[in-house]
């Protein structure tokens, strides 16, 4: 579980550098991520439109507990008692964020074989690090 988060965030962070680095576009990676998890699972034109609805909306809800979560963690506390506070918060936004996957997870293998999503998952996981591995790359140069 805190592997899947720390990359989300790493993502995240990595679409903030291209950003600054590249006139990124949210538009075109979502094309790219699209076309990626496509062909890497073998979508079907009908598949991909019962899919990608709800991925997207998994996304734009993920992006709400990744903006609580940096919120969250901006300031340290000044005390004890606010620092186990803010990981007693961090951890039930984890918990939170992981439950919202397996939500969705399980909307999606309604409407595709569960293979289908298995697969797709895993291509968006590559996907992910595909593009950190390239982001990596451009700024050692």
């Amino acid at each position: 579980m805190r592997r899947m988060i720390l990359l989300s965030v790493s993502l995240m962070l990595c679409m903030v550098g291209m950003a600054q680095e590249k006139k990124f576009s949210p538009e075109k990676f979502e094309a790219d991520l699209a076309a990626y998890i496509t062909k890497e699972a073998k979508l079907t034109n009908e598949e991909a439109a019962k899919f990608f609805p709800l991925l997207r909306e998994m996304h734009q809800k993920q992006r709400g507990l990744y903006k609580r979560m940096r919120q969250a963690g901006k300031e340290r506390p000044a005390s004890e008692e606010g620092c186990a506070n803010a990981i007693s918060e961090r951890d039930r936004l984890d918990i939170e964020l992981k439950k919202l996957e397996q939500c969705y997870h399980k909307k999606m293998v309604q409407v595709l074989p569960a293979s289908k999503v298995y697969d797709a998952i895993k291509a968006e996981n590559q996907f992910h690090r595909r593009m950190m591995k390239g982001w990596q790359k451009g700024r050692h140069h």
